[in-house]
């Protein structure tokens, strides 16, 4: 049974890096010497996905969240490239402009994405990945809608239809513990949409982002890897876990029974446990089933 902690105050920064700038929250860590670990969100969401997670993480670790340009509180620039490679190289010009080293990527849907691209760009600064529910195998939008995106009251229209969704059904979709889709959730999820800029910077993502890394490309990715996925996922099917399990060549997967997309929300605890025992134990490709 999860022993729910109470969340941190969210110590909140603004850094520019390169012709952007990001929102990043920064939970400093007493011991100088703590591990990093940089926290990735996925499509349509920002660093409140990982609040839950991060307050059984900060006891032992220096926990960084950002939100990706476009997203959350980061600018909606009108400049920046929004590629999943272009996201990759923002990360790594992050973690250089910080000044840290053997940091841990933990990226969750989209977001583990674009921690297997830094880790191709630029390995020496990555210790390890995390990658919770990843996305794969998504090819790029077709032509068709990619022209359409240039037709005029196309963003008005796309934030039209994404306002008169309703949330509480698309967080149901991403959770398997439905009691959990309260209205503050649902108010904390929807936020994002208001923000100034927010629909034109995912016309830009439509246009901008290639389509994932191939099995090849996966094929080449040496950092030990740790893949988790829920059994009821119903964003990105267990499957896709599977075969980055098969593709990647030093990773492990672990499969939660009755979990969502959403695994920080719904198992922070468990989560929080294997992520630990991830970084603090030698290498060693298996799949795992947990009991939980």
């Amino acid at each position: 049974m999860e022993t729910k902690k109470t969340p941190l105050l969210t110590p909140a920064f603004r850094k520019r890096i390169g012709d952007v700038t990001i929102h990043y929250e920064d939970f400093h860590q007493p011991n100088s010497d703590a591990q990093v670990l940089i926290l990735i969100h996925g499509f349509l969401s920002s660093t409140i996905s990982f609040r839950q997670l991060i307050p059984y993480l900060t006891d032992q670790y220096h926990v960084v969240a950002i939100d990706l340009p476009g997203f959350g509180k980061s600018e909606k620039s009108k400049q920046f490239t929004y590629s999943l490679a272009n996201y990759g190289k923002l990360v790594l010009s992050f973690i250089k402009e910080m000044g840290w080293s053997n940091v841990v990527l933990v990226g969750h849907s989209m977001g583990g994405q674009v921690a297997l691209h830094a880790s191709r760009q630029d390995g020496k600064l990555i210790d390890k990945l995390i990658l919770i529910g990843c996305c794969g195998y998504i090819k790029r939008a077709g032509t068709p809608i990619i022209c359409c995106s240039y037709l005029p009251f196309f963003s008005w229209g796309l934030k039209q239809w994404v306002l008169k969704k309703d949330i509480r059904n698309d967080l149901s979709g991403v959770l398997h513990n439905m009691n959990l889709v309260t209205d503050e959730l649902i108010k904390d999820y929807r936020e994002q949409f208001l923000e100034k800029g927010f629909f034109d910077s995912l016309i830009r993502l439509l246009r901008h982002r290639e389509g994932d890394l191939k099995p090849f490309e996966l094929n080449s990715i040496m950092h030990p890897i740790l893949l988790i996925h829920g059994d009821d996922d119903r964003v990105i099917p267990l499957s896709t876990g599977k075969r980055l399990n098969s593709d990647l060549k030093n990773s492990r997967l672990i499969v939660y029974k009755d979990t969502g997309h959403l695994i920080m929300e719904e198992k922070p605890e468990e989560l929080a446990q294997d992520i630990k025992n991830f970084l603090s134990q030698p290498d060693k490709k298996e799949a795992i089933q947990t009991p939980v």
